[in-house]
């Protein structure tokens, strides 16, 4: 019998996003806007945003990570999201949840944010 608060074998770790909606590129795009105070590279580079959900009402949920559970901004960052999504034309609501699983590492991050941090 297996555990059930164990994920499936094979189950990804992160939920996979909206990709075919319409407005998804418009949702990363405002994403791209918010930047981790102390790392010069924004937050979707960064591999922060795991989940960009988009029902067909236009509800946005985004599932994100921050680079370490003590960051200074953990309790802002949810809030910088909603603000930068909300505007986004056709956004019903938007709404953040902060994951720790799993947890960030730096080969989460995109080639573009390694090569800005030195990284290659």
């Amino acid at each position: 019998m297996t555990n059930p608060a164990e994920p499936l074998e094979g189950a990804p770790l992160i939920a996979p996003s909206s990709v075919s909606h319409p407005l998804y590129e418009a949702i990363v795009e405002a994403c791209r806007t918010v930047y981790d105070p102390e790392i010069p590279v924004n937050i979707y580079e960064l591999g922060l945003i795991y989940t960009i959900d988009i029902n067909a009402e236009n509800d946005v949920k985004v599932i994100m990570t921050l680079t370490a559970p003590g960051c200074p901004v953990a309790g802002e960052m949810p809030g910088w999201i909603i603000d930068a999504i909300s505007p986004v034309d056709g956004v019903k609501s938007a709404d953040v949840e902060l994951t720790w699983e799993p947890p960030w590492g730096m080969e989460m991050m995109s080639d573009e944010a390694r090569l800005e941090l030195g990284f290659m």
